[in-house]
């Protein structure tokens, strides 16, 4: 995994763990890898690695069980969504109205590239 200087990465392995979660590649209720093996697989220290786990856990995503080891939890769907729209709208949305400020541009604009980019990225199939 390529991480970014911006975020920490305890952080960024976070989100990674949550796009596997809503992406059904680790569902709720179900083992998500071990702290070695995760470490093992991002090349980084276990002990990020369980940083990681314990910042997920005060967050409700996942959970340990003692002997088994960690899952996710069974609403853990939601927790992401909820944590991670808290998150863009915090951070990531003022630098974004920011420079939609500076560029002129407006929400009717933005819509419009918003709409073309999931039409071409995330086409509907019937």
């Amino acid at each position: 995994m390529e991480f970014k200087d911006k975020q920490s990465i305890y952080l960024q392995i976070a989100d990674y763990i949550c796009e596997q979660i809503l992406l059904g590649k680790w569902p709720p209720g179900e083992r998500i890898p071990s702290v070695r093996d995760l470490a093992s697989m991002m090349e980084v220290n276990p002990n990020t690695v369980m940083r990681t786990y314990e910042f997920l856990q005060n967050k409700e995503i996942i959970f340990n069980k003692r002997g088994i080891g960690y899952s996710a939890s069974d609403n853990a769907n939601e927790r992401i969504l909820t944590y991670r729209k808290e998150r863009f709208l915090d951070i990531e949305s003022p630098d974004l109205f920011r420079t939609m400020y500076l560029l002129n541009i407006s929400i009717e604009e933005l819509k419009m590239y918003y709409d073309k980019f999931i039409t071409e990225n995330y086409p509907v199939t019937n």
